[in-house]
């Protein structure tokens, strides 16, 4: 089974809409989104909408547990905590029950998922560097073989076993046996690993592997669709750096 694994989409329509015809030429099977789909950028509905429709599982990001008045925001910053209270004035209906419905985490066998830290998946803390990584080895056993993540917008994959944990670096590897993997998918519209091309991972669980893949979209658009919406023009501008 070959899975298309999207995150921290960030009301980019251009780039959700690239991803997924990437994906679709990549013969996924099923689509998961680790969620934040709302927040920064200036089309939540169409991203909703989009995935909605795609999406097997959805999973509630911090960004759209905000807008969904499932989590307290008022100590974000004042950039940040303006653009979701304008994508909670401009979230349909639909979409914003659809946010209230989200779980947390999701599994498929030994495949996990989930938008944060798995151990706590309420608090939404992070995991991009191998001190948090180190975190989880006391709750090792109870980790499926592999867990995708995001929140970070950074792609870190690391390996636990034999006490240690080490960093994962390659564009594709393999899972090997032994060993538990904890990967940061990256970000569809916010990346921030200075490489402006958005970002998602496929994994194939018959072939044991996980690759991630960049995808270049219409920035110019997305940012102008910015630049015109009541929210912080930083946040258009860099979708163009990738930080």
């Amino acid at each position: 089974m070959r899975i298309a694994v999207i995150s921290d989409i960030h009301s980019n329509i251009e780039a959700l809409t690239e991803v997924l015809r990437v994906a679709e030429h990549q013969k996924v099977d099923r689509f998961v989104s680790l969620g934040d789909i709302v927040g920064y950028g200036a089309s939540p509905n169409p991203c909703c909408d989009l995935v909605r429709s795609v999406a097997e599982i959805t999973l509630l990001g911090n960004h759209d547990a905000a807008v969904a008045g499932r989590m307290d925001y008022s100590y974000y910053y004042d950039a940040a905590r303006h653009a979701l209270d304008w994508s909670a004035n401009v979230i349909s209906d639909e979409n914003l029950s659809w946010l209230r419905s989200l779980p947390y985490t999701y599994r498929i066998g030994e495949v996990g998922f989930c938008h944060g830290s798995p151990i706590d998946p309420k608090a939404y803390e992070y995991i991009f560097a191998l001190e948090q990584a180190r975190e989880l080895t006391p709750y090792v056993a109870e980790l499926p073989e592999v867990t995708f993540i995001g929140h970070s917008h950074l792609c870190r994959a690391f390996a636990i076993g034999n006490g240690e944990v080490n960093d994962v670096v390659a564009q594709k590897f393999v899972l090997r046996k032994g060993y538990k993997y904890i990967v940061s998918v990256g970000s569809v519209g916010q990346p921030r690993d200075y490489d402006n091309r958005a970002c998602f991972v496929i994994c194939d669980t018959d072939a044991r592997t996980v690759e991630y893949l960049r995808v270049e979209y219409d920035i110019e658009t997305s940012a102008q669709k910015i630049f015109d919406a009541d929210l912080a023009l930083n946040f258009g501008k860099r979708l163009f750096l990738g930080v």
